[in-house]
């Protein structure tokens, strides 16, 4: 009979005798709002923190991903080298077209002619100037 006072004496909230009396408004209360309140606060700052993780998550590969700022400047830095390098070629191709319209049977150039036979040769003649450069 003494553990069924016991308990329905916490059920009509009366304290035992070993709990101070000067508590007893306040533990009536106090642990079913502290769990509530212990849930509210745990479930909001896990919503604020998986959040975060998302938004960081989403920054960095926005970043440093395959499509992201960091691959965007390399592409972009790659488009201007290659662009370059396709300017160089063009100015190179255009120049092999006109030197090669001067090598055409129907009107040959002669000094290209001779420039040719020369530098595939590898001759030179005995009144030309030749200037020998080293190598340093």
């Amino acid at each position: 009979m003494g553990v069924r006072t016991a308990v329905s004496a916490r059920c009509d909230g009366a304290l035992p005798a070993r709990i101070n009396p000067v508590l007893k408004g306040k533990l009536t209360w106090w642990g079913m709002v502290t769990r509530k309140r212990l849930r509210v606060i745990s479930n909001a700052l896990a919503l604020y923190a998986l959040t975060a993780l998302l938004i960081g998550y989403f920054g960095v590969n926005a970043y440093s991903g395959d499509r992201g700022l960091k691959a965007k400047e390399d592409i972009d830095r790659q488009i201007a080298t290659l662009t370059a390098e396709l300017d160089r070629l063009q100015g190179e191709d255009i120049q092999w077209h006109r030197r090669i319209g001067l090598l055409k049977s129907d009107d040959i150039d002669p000094d290209m002619l001779d420039e040719r036979a020369r530098a595939l040769l590898d001759y030179a003649d005995p009144n030309d100037l030749t200037l020998v450069l080293g190598k340093h």
